[in-house]
């Protein structure tokens, strides 16, 4: 019997109020940890869940220490990986200069006059790897150039640039916020990299090109002078763009096949009895179906590209085994900081329903009658206003949607519409308790009062243009 069966058999059963009030004074803990204790996100996370424990009445205390564990090791299974391998992927892309290769082949491709559509594909794909802080720094250099040739402010390409940046980084897989999210929800990775393409290249486009591009004229920022140089001969477009592009490929063929090979699973079944069926279907499917599917895992996908990255972007060019080992080395020091984070995450959602505290949420939230995706983009809004990181915000929303969702009936494509919604909430309302905020302010030359009118309302309309379209698409899905 588990631990949840034996807390609910033995313990007096604790009314849904005082449940609901573990859970609101939890997220304050939290909130107060963080803001103004200045404690780490992961610290506080773990503090949380302990007290959720300990107040929900519903738990043994000898029982909280194996939640822990249970929690931390469901979560870090799967996201480690996928964080370590991708980190080593865009140190990769970074050292050899492929961020200023793919910015000067989206520029050859639009031309100058339309720029800015060069600079938001230019973020929308190097964000994949490559985390948006780091991307803003590779890429000021190429905003600056362009805004000297044109006279035109720093604005017209900044704002494009980071909404496709932003975009990407909070809605579309293997980026680690959305990639966790989908693996906490129990969705294929494939179905949501598709969704989220689907409702998030509309909302970078309006965001950042028409919302943005009006924003950009009401303020105008000179350059710096020019100082660094780019990199003397980086890599090609096209192999940069392919390199990019061939995990998101790998992963939807894998997901489009494991589709077919699932439609003659019975409906009605549970997730994990469907996924135990489709997992006997794969093993005697063609070997070809096979081999597409073992491509298409995450994993799997991200660590073929990173190995071709280190080939072809290092040992090709000339880099030597040092280099490239110090190279990673120092890529996994930001990553392990995300693992930590979204490792406390998933203990966070396990104490969660342990308790009895998410079904307890999931029975309240029923009767009020509230959409599942304003509910989801809700959470997430709320988080990342009051404490300012994207990911922390994804990680909570996940984890309160986590036993909501369990209750509901819903279809692949809406559930990644609800990945989708979450990524909305944390994508939006950036300001001065936002990292990115600041790094955006020096960046882009900018007073906190100039950032506030600019950044601030692209990031907002990233979050409303998002929902909106998600809305809309799921209107149009069974």
């Amino acid at each position: 019997m588990t631990n949840s069966f034996l807390n609910h058999l033995v313990l007096a059963e604790a009314n849904t109020g005082r449940l609901i009030g573990t859970l609101i004074a939890a997220i304050a803990l939290i909130l107060i940890l963080i803001l103004k204790f200045r404690v780490q996100a992961f610290i506080a996370l773990l503090i949380a869940s302990i007290f959720v424990g300990l107040a929900s009445g519903t738990m043994y205390m000898t029982d909280i220490g194996q939640t822990i564990v249970d929690g931390m090791g469901s979560s870090l299974g799967f996201i480690a990986t996928i964080v370590g391998v991708g980190a080593i992927f865009g140190a990769m892309i970074e050292h050899c200069g492929g961020a200023q290769s793919l910015a000067n082949g989206m520029l050859r491709i639009t031309g100058e006059k339309r720029a800015n559509w060069a600079m938001l594909f230019t973020g929308f794909l190097i964000s994949i790897p490559v985390f948006l802080d780091v991307a803003l720094v590779i890429l000021a250099p190429i905003i600056y150039a362009l805004a000297r040739r044109s006279g035109k402010s720093l604005t017209v390409y900044g704002m494009p640039l980071l909404a496709g940046m932003m975009v990407t980084h909070s809605f579309v897989p293997p980026t680690p916020g959305p990639t966790w999210v989908a693996y906490t929800l129990g969705i294929p990775i494939g179905t949501v990299i598709v969704y989220s393409l689907i409702v998030g290249i509309p909302t970078a486009i309006l965001s950042g090109i028409f919302f943005g591009g009006r924003i950009a004229k009401t303020i105008h920022i000179d350059p710096p002078k020019l100082e660094a140089a780019e990199e003397e001969n980086p890599p090609s477009f096209g192999m940069i763009a392919a390199i990019l592009l061939l995990p998101i490929a790998l992963i939807v063929a894998g997901s489009l096949v494991e589709q077919s090979v699932g439609a003659s699973i019975p409906a009605g079944l549970s997730k994990g009895d469907r996924a135990d069926a489709l997992r006997v279907l794969l093993g005697a499917a063609p070997i070809w179906k096979q081999t597409v599917s073992f491509l298409g895992h995450p994993i799997i996908a991200l660590l073929l590209v990173t190995c071709l990255s280190l080939w072809l972007l290092g040992t090709k060019r000339g880099a030597s085994r040092d280099v490239l080992m110090d190279l990673s080395t120092r890529a996994l020091g930001p990553a392990g900081i995300i693992i930590l984070i979204t490792g406390a995450g998933g203990v966070f959602k396990g104490m969660l329903g342990d308790s009895g505290v998410g079904d307890a949420l999931a029975d309240t939230l029923d009767g009020l009658g509230i959409s599942v995706l304003l509910l989801a983009f809700l959470f997430s809004s709320i988080s990342r206003i009051a404490q300012g990181s994207a990911t922390m915000a994804m990680v909570m929303a996940a984890s309160l949607m986590a036993p909501i969702l369990a209750k509901l009936d819903l279809s692949d494509a809406k559930l990644s519409l609800v990945v989708v919604a979450i990524a909305c909430g944390a994508a939006g309302f950036s300001h001065v308790n936002d990292s990115g905020f600041w790094m955006v302010s020096r960046y882009l030359r900018m007073t906190e009062k100039e950032t506030f009118k600019t950044w601030s309302l692209v990031s907002t309309a990233v979050a409303f243009i998002g929902i909106a379209l998600a809305s809309i698409v799921w209107a149009f899905i069974s």
